[in-house]
């Protein structure tokens, strides 16, 4: 195993499988990683809603990236583990017009600034809001070929704004190009299911991510094996299927699915048991419904009531 360190810039905001690898390594190997807020470091403490306005959009999410895994080919599955995230003291949330999920009910601009004091915030009087930090955008390149806007989130990953995916977690994704070129960014301090008002509490964050890779494993979309550490409430320690769509049933009915083959696959039930143990069981929820004309639906079922099991064993 080799350690890394990765700077945020020069950070990208599109994906493209185009775009040069700023650094090799090899399954097993862990990274440091640098990323910017979701501005690409163009808000800052105390800055007024107007200046916030006038930000370049273009530059939305900054990416770190991409990394070239070496032996990565199409078919193959990439393990993310997320081993640490650090954010800096602070962090903003915003409202704009035209944006969100209640976005004919607030109309006007605002600008919100969060302190963080280590483990929660007080910033939002009379609540203190515990922060759990982690990336909102973590994927692979897409299929095809192209430059496309890191808004909407797919089977590679990317936007996915799934708020298990804190220190702790694992992400499972499959893997599209050679090298699987993965890149992260849009660090959150702290995020509801949903992020409704269009962001969490975004923030510069750095992280320390391990990959690993598994060879020729059918895998339809992201997986996450969130921990007791990331996540100590009612998702602890839980299997997360991840599925996006432009209609909100159909991607509910694709993550149940998809979560129906994952019990069948790795634990041996039949598909009709697997339908009634997530009809008891799952817990099917929102984790954004913002970035239209697309949504995200996470289906959680807790391992404690699963015998455990390694999805992929690393040999």
């Amino acid at each position: 195993m080799t350690e890394h360190r990765l700077s945020a810039e020069p950070t990208h905001s599109v994906w493209d499988r185009s775009l040069p690898p700023r650094l090799h390594i090899e399954p097993g190997d862990e990274v440091q990683i640098e990323c910017l807020d979701a501005s690409g470091a163009q808000v800052r403490p105390g800055m007024s809603t107007a200046e916030f306005l006038a930000i370049d959009r273009t530059r939305i999410h900054a990416l770190t990236g991409p990394i070239f895994v070496e032996g990565a080919v199409p078919g193959d599955v990439l393990q993310i583990d997320v081993l640490a995230t650090r954010h800096s003291g602070w962090g903003w949330s915003s409202v704009l017009e035209g944006l969100g999920f209640l976005k004919d009910r607030f109309r006007e601009p605002y600008l919100f600034h969060w302190q963080l004091d280590g483990q929660s915030t007080s910033s939002l009087a009379p609540a203190v809001v515990p922060v759990r930090p982690f990336l909102g955008v973590m994927g692979v390149a897409r299929a095809d070929a192209g430059a496309f806007r890191t808004r909407p989130p797919g089977p590679f990953g990317g936007n996915l704004d799934v708020r298990e995916l804190c220190a702790g977690s694992r992400l499972y994704l499959p893997v599209f190009n050679r090298g699987a070129l993965f890149s992260c960014g849009d660090g959150h301090a702290a995020q509801g299911d949903g992020e409704v008002c269009i962001n969490g509490i975004e923030c510069p964050l750095d992280v320390t991510l391990r990959f690993h890779l598994h060879k020729q494993q059918p895998l339809a979309g992201p997986i996450v094996e969130a921990s007791e550490v990331a996540a100590p409430d009612s998702s602890a320690n839980a299997w997360v299927v991840v599925e996006t769509g432009t209609d909100l049933a159909s991607a509910a009915r694709a993550a149940t699915g998809r979560m129906i083959d994952l019990l069948v696959s790795r634990w041996g039930f039949s598909a009709v048991h697997a339908y009634i143990l997530c009809s008891v069981a799952l817990k099917l929820r929102l984790s954004q419904v913002v970035n239209e004309p697309v949504y995200t639906v996470s289906a959680a079922l807790s391992k404690q009531i699963l015998p455990p099991r390694e999805l992929f064993p690393i040999p």
